[in-house]
C-alpha cells in the first residue's frame, strides 16, 4: 500500500471521528429546531458544560476506583439539567409571547450569556483535561489506527443509532414526532406539549456532553469558547443534511468531517503552505452558503411550497 493511500485512509477515519462529533451536536440542533422552530445557538455551549463538567468529576471517579470515562454519566446530568433550566427560563417565555426573531436573539444572548458565565467562573484560560480512555492501536497491513479515533466513531455512531431506534419506537419518541409534524393537533391526541419540549432540550443537551466526552478524548482541554465554533460547524452540518431531519444531521455532520479533514490535509500542502489549515473552516462555511442558494432545505429536505 502506498504512503499516499496509507494517508488517505487515516484521513477518512480522522473525518469520521470528528464528523461524529459534529453529527451528535448537530442532533441537538435539528431536535430542538423540530420541534419548537428555534436555532439553538446556545447548544454549542453544552458541550463546554459538558468538558467542564467531565474536568472537574473525573478525578471523582478515579479516585472511586472507576474508570475516568463514567464522568460522563455526571456531564450528561449537568448538560440535560442546564439544557431544561435554559428552556424554561429563556426559551419558553419568548415562545408564549415572542416571535421567530426575538427567539433567535434570545438564542444568540444565552450563548454569550453562558460563555461569559463560564469565563468568570473558570477564568479565560485553557484547563486540561485528564486521559478519558486509552484503547490500543490497531493495525491493518501498514495502516496504524490510533485506538482512540476507532472508539469515538464507534461511540458516536452507537449513539446516532439508538437515538434514531428511540425517536422510531418509544412513546416519547413517537410524542416528538407529532409535536413536530402539528403541535396543535398532537396537544389534541392528549400528548403534553410542554414535557415534550422539555424532554427534547434534555436529550439534546446531553447529546452535547457525550460530543464533548468524544471531543475532549482527542483534544483535552476546557474553555469557556469551546463550543462555540463547534457548534457553528454543527449548525452548518444540520443545515446540510436538512434542518429538522434526524438523519440529515448524521449525515451531515460526517460529510462536515470528511471535508474538514481532507482540507485540511491536502490543501496546504497542494499550495506550498500559503494557505493553511484554518482555510477548511472558510470551505464549511462556504459550504453553507452553497446549500443554502442550491438547496436550503439540505440533502435529505423536501422543498414544501408555502401557501399564500
Amino acid at each position: 500500500m502506498s504512503d499516499q493511500l496509507v494517508t488517505f485512509v487515516l484521513q477518512i477515519l480522522n473525518g469520521l471521528k470528528i464528523g461524529s462529533v459534529y453529527a451528535l451536536v448537530a442532533l441537538g440542533y435539528t431536535m430542538v429546531y423540530g420541534i419548537i422552530k428555534l436555532i439553538n445557538f446556545a447548544h454549542g455551549d453544552f458541550i463546554m458544560v459538558g468538558s467542564y463538567a467531565l474536568l472537574y468529576t473525573m478525578p471523582i471517579m478515579v479516585s472511586m476506583g472507576m474508570p475516568a470515562w463514567m464522568a460522563v454519566v455526571i456531564a450528561i446530568a449537568i448538560c440535560a439539567l442546564v439544557g431544561i433550566t435554559v428552556e424554561k427560563v429563556a426559551y419558553k417565555p419568548v415562545r408564549k409571547k415572542g416571535n421567530n426573531m426575538s427567539a433567535l436573539i434570545t438564542a444568540i444572548a444565552m450563548s454569550l450569556f453562558l460563555e461569559n458565565l463560564a469565563q468568570t467562573i473558570f477564568g479565560a484560560a485553557p484547563k486540561p483535561v485528564g486521559t478519558i480512555f486509552s484503547f490500543p492501536d490497531m493495525v491493518f497491513g501498514e495502516v496504524k489506527i490510533n485506538g482512540n479515533t476507532i472508539l469515538t466513531i464507534i461511540i458516536g455512531v452507537s449513539v446516532m443509532i439508538a437515538l434514531q431506534f428511540f425517536v422510531k419506537n418509544t412513546k416519547l419518541g413517537k410524542s416528538m414526532r407529532a409535536v413536530s409534524e402539528d403541535g396543535q393537533a398532537a396537544v389534541l391526541m392528549g400528548i403534553n406539549k410542554n414535557r415534550t419540549i422539555t424532554m427534547t432540550f434534555a436529550i439534546g443537551s446531553g447529546l452535547a456532553a457525550v460530543a464533548s466526552l468524544m471531543y475532549c478524548a482527542s483534544y483535552p482541554q476546557a474553555t469557556p469558547t469551546i463550543g462555540a465554533m463547534l457548534g457553528l460547524k454543527a449548525f452548518v452540518a444540520a443545515v446540510l443534511g436538512g434542518i429538522g431531519i434526524i438523519p440529515g444531521a448524521m449525515l451531515g455532520g460526517i460529510v462536515i468531517g470528511l471535508v474538514e479533514s481532507l482540507s485540511k490535509a491536502y490543501i496546504g500542502d497542494l499550495t506550498g503552505g500559503v494557505i493553511t489549515s484554518a482555510f477548511s473552516d472558510a470551505i464549511v462555511f462556504g459550504i453553507l452558503i452553497i446549500v443554502l442558494l442550491v438547496k436550503p432545505s439540505g440533502i435529505l429536505g423536501k422543498n414544501v411550497g408555502e401557501k399564500v
